[in-house]
């Protein structure tokens, strides 16, 4: 593969309903912030809001030196809290999964102009309210694949055509898709799962202030400064021992 300096970041709500869409508001921020930290450069290219303000999909790019070790994050994320809108105090527990993908500086891939399907439409905020009175935002259906991107992140529809064109080169080769391949790669499903809480890399117990990664069982402490995206403790133990799966 080529050298890395771009990945592509996908966050979903999973398990949870309403809750688990603010979980994923709040882990694509820490990201930002992180990325800000690290003097990385972030753009949101996609986002789909849920009807509190919570984030349904959301798609990153981020940029810099050694951004590769966020290919870590890949997997599902468990919450474990009293939402604010519980009123009998109970701890509920829901899920977001974050799926990452590398951006190679040169992604060698030929896309045949027929076998793109594009539409444009009005960029959204939160509430479903249309944010742009023009339809700026681009949604690229990829035929052979099935696979579909969207960018709303420029002013223009030819930015955004353009960058969701790039997108989908980066989940072709990421994934390695073929003409005749009509279904997700092995490790993009593994790191998607099926977002069932029972399937989870990391749990963020508000309760008792304490992240656990599950695959090394390490614990960190301080919830309120990680989730501000101080992520420097816990991904270090990536570069001291990646993952097997990586």
């Amino acid at each position: 593969m080529s050298e890395v300096n771009s990945v592509i970041l996908e966050i979903r709500a999973g398990v949870g309903g309403e809750e688990a869409a603010l979980f994923a508001a709040e882990l694509l921020r820490m990201y930002q912030k992180y990325a800000q930290k690290r003097g990385w450069q972030s753009t949101l290219l996609d986002i789909s809001y849920s009807s509190l303000g919570g984030v349904k999909e959301a798609v990153l790019e981020i940029t810099g030196d050694g951004v590769e070790i966020l290919k870590n994050e890949g997997g599902v994320h468990r919450v474990q809290r009293i939402p604010a809108t519980e009123k009998s105090g109970r701890v509920h527990t829901s899920t977001a999964s974050v799926a990452v993908m590398s951006r190679p500086k040169e992604a060698k891939i030929d896309i045949k102009p027929e076998d793109l399907e594009i539409t444009f439409f009005r960029s959204s905020g939160p509430g479903g309210q249309n944010v742009n009175k023009v339809e700026t935002a681009v949604r690229v259906l990829h035929k052979p694949s099935g696979l579909i991107v969207s960018c709303q992140s420029e002013r223009s529809q030819f930015k955004n055509r353009e960058k969701a064109i790039e997108m989908l080169k980066t989940k072709l080769y990421e994934a390695k898709w073929t003409v005749d391949q009509g279904k997700i790669s092995e490790e993009r499903r593994q790191q998607i799962g099926t977002a069932d809480r029972s399937e989870k890399i990391k749990t963020y117990n508000f309760p008792q202030d304490r992240l656990t990664d599950h695959r090394y069982k390490k614990n960190f402490h301080n919830l309120e400064k990680i989730m501000d995206g101080d992520l420097d403790d816990v991904l270090k133990i990536y570069q001291k021992n990646p993952p097997v799966n990586q």
